[in-house]
This record gives C-alpha cells, structure tokens and sequence, in this order.
C-alpha cells in the first residue's frame, strides 16, 4: 500500500517538474523575443529606447513571426501604400503556446532588410546572448510561484 502512495507522489512531482519545465522554456522564449523586438535608436527616432532594434517606419518589427517547423516565411516589404504594420505578439504566443518541451522554436523577420539591420544594429544577437540570465530569471520566479 505505501509503494502506490509513494509510486504516486513521484508521478505527480514529475508531472509538476515536467509543467514547469515547459512554462519555464515558454517564458524565456518569448523574453528573449520581446527584448529582441525593443525599440532602439534610428533616423526617426535617435533618442530611441532601451532596446537595438531601429524602428522607423515599423516593418522591420511587424514581420517578426515564430514558426515551429521551419524558418517562418512571409511579407519581405510592406504592402503597397501601407506606412507602418503593428507587430502583433499574440501570433507569437500561440506559436509558444503550441510548443512542447523540446522542441525547437524558429523567430525570424521576413522584411527583406533585416539580416542587414541585424547586422548592423544586433538586436537578435544581443537578446540570444542574454538566453542564460533569462532562463535563471524566469526559473527563479517559477520556484517562487510554484514551490
């Protein structure tokens, strides 16, 4: 009789750990994605904001897509007449949402400028780098609201 109650206590620890896991995993995801999309210093706008990504007329921002199957595809220049496009996280997050532990989630832009405003201004890379202070940061509030 105490080897089931035992047998059960573990399989709910593991389902726990196996929940917090992947809201774990989830949480950084999209930190990293919303400190890669941060408004930064451009033309329009030298002052800029906290963040790297240059932000003139909001294309470059609004292509950004997440994808679990591949690179996402999309728009590579605004529509015609169109100024500016919102970016819309909500596809983001239930791209995430969708995602289970090992998986591997693909972001991109698919304006056709942004390997070149990568290159030049770093938003991605400095968000990616950031990956492991992330992880420790949402893993710590994890452990706090779920004990």
């Amino acid at each position: 009789m105490a080897a089931k109650k035992f047998s059960a206590q573990v399989d709910a620890w593991v389902r726990k750990s196996r929940a917090r896991g992947e809201a774990i995993f989830k949480e950084s995801v999209d930190r990293v994605i919303e400190e890669a999309q941060t408004e930064g210093p451009s033309v329009a706008n030298p002052g800029g904001g906290p963040g790297k990504m240059p932000i003139d007329l909001g294309f470059l921002r609004a292509s950004g897509q997440a994808s679990l199957t591949g690179m996402p595809t999309g728009p590579r220049r605004p529509a015609e007449g169109a100024l500016a496009r919102t970016y819309n996280s909500d596809d983001a997050t239930l791209t995430i949402s969708r995602a289970k532990l090992g998986d591997t989630i693909h972001w991109g832009w698919t304006a056709g400028y942004a390997r070149a405003m990568e290159a030049r201004y770093g938003f991605l890379r400095s968000a990616a780098q950031n990956w492991r202070p992330i992880v420790d940061a949402v893993t710590a509030e994890a452990k706090r609201r779920f004990p």
